[in-house]
């Protein structure tokens, strides 16, 4: 980092509060049973922050264990749905309360940009439980008429243990988003967060604690994939809620198939942003930036992929063209900071990859010349691959970084077909000045959610996720609720 970002850097890192360093299971916290650790490091330094152990089969087993006593045997699945809920609403009093603290290591963790974890990613997670805090009110059945003679009605009672597998971009929204409903519903938790980015999951542990949640509710299992692979393969776990890559969300439907595991997948995504020259095009382009910065583009949902209708093509990639470089990449701490560093090298040198690959192409490459820290950091600026190929690899697969292909087209048939044409289907937007469009084009588009003249509009009462490749089962709004709870008929006979 420079000299001039390092006070903002220290200060920030000051304020960061870190749990201890430990599994957090049946309440306790608790070190792997081998002993080992493993080092976790600020993405913007490449300085250690801090250790947290690495779970082997063994301590997936004991959280397992743990979390099926607390689920057969403990209060919480029969507790009254009101009960759970006051549990939820403190958990969101309490996120607000220590805020400013979670939201520095956070920012520590992955390398985001302060702003953006003071003003979404906090804000988010605390109105996740405050909205299922209050939902849980509405777990109920319903009475049925039939012709046997007999009263009949339906409950909807919690699934069991549920395995939540989350990833190193946004971690505690994305593990907000998982553990609100499944505790709403009644379930107990084995949390297994990103290798690289725990430490907001082991916050949140003292959270809940502080809460009132019951022990052994929710358990925190920290290491690498083989502690996911133990959580996937376990019988005791009922259901598996996971968001990652989709070469990996293919592994766990294999695997959780074993055992016959109910299954929520967010995966992969590369999102389409269709501008159409009846938009107001200023907004149009300052939504196309917002859409592929955000998170240094870290973000499954991001609008990875600009189609541009041919009259304003030229004059919407050169205005982004021009832009790019000015986009204040640096210390996350620094409150003018956009893009942050990548959450980790691997990942880093990955899309740079990419670019590398796409220059020796012969591809168009506009942007990428802004300038970086000094002193070392996993920093990108961002990129624009111009006039690429629908068959090419940088628009079919997901670079997960702040690379934008931008492809242009002459119909809005052509548009939708080039929208549709990707294995994915997580979101998608369109920027139009027509009402009739909007509502005609959003119809046709295959993803889980369409914005409309704007991009990353996010509701806790409002479900997202997948179709094709992008996973299966929503999260959030009622329907994320409905993906923790399972109906069950109740007859009695009146004969």
């Amino acid at each position: 980092m420079t000299d001039s970002a390092a006070p903002a850097w220290n200060a920030g890192k000051a304020r960061a509060e870190l749990a201890p360093g430990a599994l957090f299971i049946g309440g306790q916290w608790t070190p792997a049973a081998s002993g080992r650790e493993r080092a976790i490091v600020d993405p913007a330094t490449g300085e250690q922050v801090t250790q947290v152990p690495d779970s082997a089969a063994v301590d997936v087993e004991r959280a397992t264990a743990t979390a099926r006593r607390a689920f057969d045997e403990g209060p919480w699945a029969t507790m009254h749905p009101r009960d759970r809920g006051r549990v939820l609403l403190r958990a969101a009093d309490l996120l607000r309360q220590k805020a400013a603290a979670i939201a520095a290591v956070e920012s520590l963790d992955v390398g985001k940009p302060i702003t953006f974890t003071t003003y979404v990613d906090i804000p988010t997670a605390i109105d996740l439980f405050e909205y299922y805090g209050t939902l849980a009110t509405s777990i109920e059945g319903a009475a049925r008429s039939t012709r046997i003679p007999a009263l009949a009605y339906t409950r909807r009672e919690p699934i069991g243990v549920v395995g939540a597998i989350t990833p190193f971009n946004f971690p505690l929204i994305l593990s907000s988003s998982k553990i609100a409903p499944a505790l709403a519903a009644g379930n107990t938790l084995v949390h297994k967060p990103a290798e690289e980015t725990p430490l907001s999951a082991l916050l949140l542990a003292q959270v809940l604690q502080e809460a009132g949640l019951p022990d052994g509710v929710y358990n925190v299992v920290t290491g690498a994939a083989p502690a996911g692979e133990a959580l996937l393969r376990d019988p005791r776990v009922d259901k598996i809620a996971f968001t990652g890559s989709t070469q990996v969300a293919r592994i766990v439907a294999r695997t959780a198939a074993e055992s016959l595991k109910k299954l929520t997948l967010e995966a992969g995504g590369k999102a389409a942003n269709i501008i159409f020259a009846d938009a107001n095009i200023p907004a149009a382009i300052e939504t196309a930036i917002k859409a592929f910065v955000f998170n240094t583009g870290q973000f499954c949902m991001a609008g990875t992929r600009l189609l541009v209708e041919r009259p304003v093509y030229e004059d919407v990639l050169a205005a982004l063209a021009g832009a790019c470089p000015h986009i204040p990449v640096g210390d996350p701490f620094a409150p003018s900071t956009v893009i942050g560093p990548m959450a980790g090298q691997r990942h880093r040198d990955k899309v740079q990859g990419y670019l590398e690959a796409a220059r020796k192409e012969g591809v168009r490459v506009l942007g990428g010349n802004g300038t970086l820290p000094a002193g070392g950091g996993c920093f990108l600026s961002p990129s624009i691959l111009a006039d690429v190929s629908q068959d090419s690899r940088y628009v079919q697969e997901e670079i997960f970084g702040p690379v934008l292909t931008v492809q242009t087209f002459s119909t809005e048939d052509e548009a939708v077909a080039l929208a549709n044409g990707t294995s994915f289907g997580l979101a998608a937007g369109l920027q139009t000045g027509s009402v009739a469009r909007a509502h005609r084009v959003a119809a046709r588009l295959r993803a889980g959610i369409v914005w409309v003249n704007g991009w990353a509009m996010l509701d806790s009462a409002m479900p997202f996720g997948g179709c094709k490749q992008s996973g299966y089962g929503r999260e959030t709004g009622p329907e994320g609720l409905d993906e923790y709870l399972q109906t069950k008929s109740v007859i009695v006979s009146l004969g």
